[in-house]
């Protein structure tokens, strides 16, 4: 599944073939993309500038001249393929926009999961979504605010996307274990040297999984060093007892019971 390291990284690419240039196609190759979509969302794009390319927790906007926005998601294994027009679509093609340079952009997903819509002028289409944690609207304050009234535990909270936009099962797993913070404490109960803790681990996991991301695409194969996901059993690196795995709200979560203690 595309985390918000990965989504990042092709939200990279496609600013740097997208910035600027003009939609002269659009289409749509799966009936679930197409009933998500309004009658004539696509001939409204066509001929609109693409002036912005941004990342908003694990959704990727296209800001258009016009004030309409195409709003992608890659939910489970999404991507983008960007190639010339003229050369093979690859497999699962769910979506297509042509640039005026020729360049064609397809959104591509085997299991056809991906959403691909077109937001119109007046509607803030991800008004639920909380800050980036990769931002500085992150803050600690922030954090204790959207989690104030919030009973059960900290790491389901965490996957919510309306406290943090885009922190996902692995990191939020990760964050905990940097933090020293049990995933099973109550949300509401932490305290102002916690909060601070952890908004300070979450965006340091999600930064160097971005840095190992941008290695591993560059052909160097995969760097990621994972602390407490996946790890059950093993001794951790920080105290050495026993990595424990608990199932919460359907998730694996993955931590250290010495040194993340309750």
């Amino acid at each position: 599944m595309p985390e918000l390291p990965e989504v990042e990284l092709a939200t990279r690419r496609l600013r740097a073939v997208a910035e600027g240039r003009r939609i002269v196609g659009a289409r749509v190759m799966h009936p679930a993309l197409r009933r998500q979509l309004g009658r004539g969302d696509l001939a409204a794009v066509r001929g609109r500038r693409i002036e912005r390319v941004e990342r908003r927790g694990k959704y990727q906007l296209l800001h258009l001249e016009g004030a309409r926005t195409i709003v992608a998601h890659f939910r489970m294994s999404g991507d983008w393929h960007i190639a010339a027009a003229g050369s093979r679509r690859p497999p699962y093609s769910r979506a297509e926009l042509t640039l005026d340079d020729g360049t064609r952009i397809v959104l591509a997903d085997a299991r056809a999961l991906s959403s691909f819509t077109v937001a119109h002028t007046g509607r803030e289409p991800l008004a639920r979504l909380g800050p980036d944690p990769l931002t500085r609207a992150f803050t600690a304050r922030a954090l204790g605010d959207a989690l104030a009234r919030r009973r059960g535990p900290i790491k389901p909270a965490l996957l919510d996307q309306s406290v943090a936009a885009g922190v996902g099962n692995i990191y939020a797993s990760e964050a905990l274990w940097r933090a020293r913070i049990h995933p099973a404490a109550p949300a509401s109960s932490l305290g102002r040297p916690e909060l601070r803790a952890l908004v300070a681990a979450i965006r340091e996991v999600l930064r160097r999984a971005l840095r190992d991301a941008a290695r591993y695409r560059g052909g160097t194969g995969s760097v990621h060093r994972f602390e407490a996901y996946d790890r059950a059993g093993e001794p951790c690196r920080r105290c050495g007892s026993g990595i424990r795995r608990l199932t919460q709200a359907g998730r694996s979560t993955y931590f250290c019971p010495g040194c993340q203690q309750l």
